[in-house]
């Protein structure tokens, strides 16, 4: 596969994949333009592009929350007061339960349910094994209905 043909299969699941996992669209372009900027430096060591490019999503999308939640807890002790959270238009009860889950939980939904991933891709994409993977979305499929069937009916 050329980079070309990466790209244009791959950078809109890509996007979506990132913006699950982060909540927020302008850092999921981010992210996924960073990924592709590093795979074209090195496509020529890289024998499975979907791959290492799914892979190196949810580590960046995993990382930019770690720091979120860092500046998240100065913001709440009063050390850092220029951070502002970018508004959530988007306030569906699976979205906001969705976002309940960690990162982690939340990629392996994504993978498994929107881009029907099989567990052992998913792993890959992890950086776990297949049975973790298998833990993962179980113990997330129980948050999410645990979530889902305590909110109020309209």
């Amino acid at each position: 596969m050329t980079f070309a043909e990466a790209y244009a299969t791959q950078y809109d699941p890509l996007v979506r994949f990132a913006y699950v996992t982060t909540g927020d669209l302008g850092v999921a372009e981010d992210i996924v333009q960073d990924v592709f900027a590093e795979l074209y430096r090195h496509m020529a060591s890289v024998t499975t592009p979907e791959a290492w490019l799914r892979r190196a999503v949810a580590n960046r999308s995993i990382s930019w929350l770690r720091r979120v939640t860092v500046a998240r807890r100065y913001l709440a002790r009063g050390i850092v007061n220029a951070h502002h959270d970018p508004p959530n238009a988007d306030d569906t009860a699976v979205r906001k339960a969705l976002l309940k889950l960690k990162p982690r939980y939340r990629a392996a939904v994504f993978l498994r349910f929107y881009l029907d991933m099989s567990e052992a891709d998913i792993a890959e994409a992890l950086g776990c094994r297949p049975g973790t993977v298998k833990s993962i979305l179980h113990r997330a499929l129980i948050m999410l209905r645990e979530d889902l069937d305590d909110r109020p009916n309209d």
